[in-house]
């Protein structure tokens, strides 16, 4: 049988494989984080007809001829450039911009994905469409060990921000250097102890000959503090411990004409609840409680590998490590050359429709190329049969 023939149905075959590639392509033209592959061809083995010759004494060397056996698909690469960012709004969603996947776990295997639509299950843990958890850090009071291993991300609606029992505090502004003396100025601070129970620090700032003297009062617990003033600056005096929190007098003045003293800063806070979370370009789910603490909750591990065009894809826009791709190097977002996390917006397809339409009539007209190729050898065949009547 001609040779030809062979050759023929060898490119059907391998174009209609970029048809297939071409129209998944185009099928997932809206398919979150989806990318793109493209198909490779190579020819086969050629069948020696001629051997190549030695040049020789009064005559030139021959080339080798060879007659080509066809066409076969060399390979399937998949195309890891960015795709095009879609704001949603959805805390949820998350969008790596730069390099690395995430990590999920469905069953007992690790997969990585580009496409961050996630949401909560009902036991609160982050996970895919299909289920699959989302994996990265837990933070335990507020701090985050990325050393250790990675587990299922959850947000416990019931989270609590502790109680943080005030330490220290600040007093600014001006104390009237032409008050009488006697003149009393009252300020008071709102202080929390270790289990979050307000009270109240009193500061009794009362004129004296030689300047001011200052009575801190908490509950019992009383102390004072003697302050002078030259041309208007503290010379000396303070700070004031009360009750295990130290107040800052370092920023008061005393000017004529002015009185503004008042209270700057106080640490310490009671108990807050989780009001709502957002996520931050190093990949920590961040909680904000109704106490005004904000928090980190959780951080996202991020996926990074060698050759990422040797992973194989999964299923469901998930990618598994082969063999080829290497293992994957775990790191923070932003760190150890991972991109970073977008949060309320995902990562478009990056399908290029011109290309992939192009690529259908390339791939249209080889396949009909190919069977003009056989049926243009299926004549010369019917030519041969009939040489006898």
């Amino acid at each position: 049988m001609l040779r030809s023939l062979f050759s023929g149905i060898s490119g059907l075959r391998s174009h209609q494989t970029m048809l297939d590639v071409a129209g998944n392509n185009i099928a997932n033209v809206n398919t979150t984080a989806f990318k793109a592959s493209a198909t490779q061809f190579q020819d086969t083995l050629s069948q020696m007809t001629q051997g190549a010759g030695t040049p020789q004494v009064g005559m030139g060397g021959t080339n080798p001829a060879q007659v080509g056996l066809g066409v076969q698909v060399a390979g399937i690469s998949t195309n890891f450039t960015q795709g095009s960012t879609q704001t949603t709004g959805r805390a949820e969603d998350m969008m790596i911009s730069g390099d690395g996947f995430f990590m999920v776990r469905s069953g007992t295997e690790t997969l990585y994905t580009r496409a961050g639509s996630f949401g909560f299950d009902a036991e609160d843990r982050l996970v895919t469409p299909d289920g699959a958890f989302v994996l990265g850090w837990a933070a335990s009071n507020g701090a985050i060990n990325t050393g250790g291993p990675v587990g299922p991300i959850s947000l416990p609606r019931n989270l609590v921000a502790p109680a943080i029992a005030t330490t220290t505090a600040g007093v600014t502004g001006n104390l009237p250097a032409d008050a009488e003396v006697g003149a009393e100025i009252i300020r008071d601070i709102e202080v929390f102890d270790a289990e979050g129970e307000v009270s109240k620090l009193t500061l009794t700032f009362t004129r004296t000959a030689a300047g001011w003297d200052v009575e801190g009062t908490r509950g019992a617990v009383t102390a004072t503090e003697s302050l002078t003033f030259t041309d208007g600056e503290l010379d000396s005096g303070g700070p004031l411990t009360v009750g295990g929190i130290t107040v800052n007098l370092g920023d008061l003045t005393s000017y004529a004409q002015l009185t503004s003293v008042s209270i700057s800063e106080a640490n310490g806070r009671e108990a807050g609840a989780l009001e709502s979370y957002s996520m931050s370009s190093n990949g920590e789910l961040v909680g904000s409680f109704s106490n005004g603490a904000i928090m980190p909750i959780a951080s996202l591990a991020l996926g990074t590998f060698v050759n990422p065009g040797g992973l194989e894809k999964a299923g469901g826009s998930t990618y598994r490590a082969t063999a080829n791709s290497g293992n994957a190097l775990v790191s923070t977002p932003g760190a150890n050359g991972a991109g970073t996390v977008v949060g309320g917006a995902l990562e478009m397809s990056n399908v290029d429709l011109s290309q992939e339409f192009t690529n259908l009539i390339v791939a249209q007209r080889g396949f009909q190329a190919n069977a003009r190729i056989i049926t243009t050898s299926d004549e010369v065949l019917q030519e041969l049969t009939n040489l006898k009547r």
